[in-house]
């Protein structure tokens, strides 16, 4: 597998009281537009896998015995490492399947991240151990599902923004109350959440154990593409600019605004 590369880091710390809440509470849509346990092999797919849109990066058949639950060491690294290499991966619960897309990291001393408040009740998973999930309210409407990141008592995590449904479409469509394949269906992070039936009980779930949600390993994407991340205005301006958002290149699963994102510099 080839090493993810390596982004510019900024550990400048916050100058000034934030007062806006969010990882980001801006957005009322859920659209993202506003704002040492062991691996072990998952069980198999029994849903029918969708098929990809004509225009959509192709999903490698890979036997359902091939997809194994990524091990616990492999989320204890820097936010902004475990951004990419998330990129392709896959999110199971039950018989839903989705393929991650795009994905913001959201770092210590950042001045968009929850952390930024300290432990609190609401922040408090966020500061635990990398490979547990963090979910939260957006608008007290839509949970947005955040995986931690690093060792516990850091404060870092990666948003999952976008991802293209492998399996499940039916009870995706369901939950979301929209019956399409279209990428309207999952571009955007309180999308994601409800496609997978989330709510905030749902943090500290340990996503490298069998059962519940779950991440799998996937295929590294060829290519991607980076940009600042959403609707976090309220942050300092070396934040605002930082290019932490990053996305599979070549599909269109992917939420807006999609003309920020470019390729990475050689």
């Amino acid at each position: 597998m080839k090493r993810a590369p390596r982004f510019k880091r900024i550990a400048t710390k916050p100058k000034r009281a934030i007062l806006s809440n969010p990882l980001r509470d801006d957005d009322d849509d859920g659209d993202g537009d506003d704002q040492t346990p062991p691996s072990q092999p998952s069980q198999s797919l029994t849903a029918a896998v969708v098929k990809p849109q004509p225009d959509s990066t192709p999903i490698p058949e890979i036997p359902p015995d091939k997809m194994a639950i990524l091990p616990y060491t492999f989320f204890q690294i820097d936010a902004l490492d475990l951004a990419p290499r998330l990129l392709g991966k896959f999110l199971r619960r039950d018989d839903v399947v989705l393929q991650i897309t795009e994905v913001e990291a959201y770092r210590p001393n950042d001045s968009a991240c929850h952390g930024r408040f300290g432990i609190t009740p609401r922040t408090a998973p966020v500061f635990g151990p990398g490979g547990h999930a963090y979910v939260y309210l957006c608008y007290g409407l839509h949970s947005m599902l955040n995986v931690v990141a690093d060792k516990e008592g850091v404060g870092a995590a990666v948003l999952i923004r976008a991802c293209a449904p492998i399996s499940g479409l039916e009870t995706i469509q369901q939950r979301r109350g929209q019956k399409t394949s279209k990428p309207v269906l999952l571009t955007g992070p309180g999308k994601i959440g409800q496609a997978l039936g989330l709510s905030t009980e749902w943090s500290n779930h340990p996503l490298y154990t069998s059962g519940g949600l779950e991440i799998l390993d996937g295929p590294q994407p060829e290519n991607m593409l980076i940009g600042p991340r959403v609707g976090i205005n309220y942050a300092l301006p070396e934040h605002v600019n930082a290019l932490w958002r990053f996305a599979i290149a070549g599909t269109p699963w992917i939420s807006a605004p999609k003309n920020t994102l470019r390729p990475p510099s050689s």
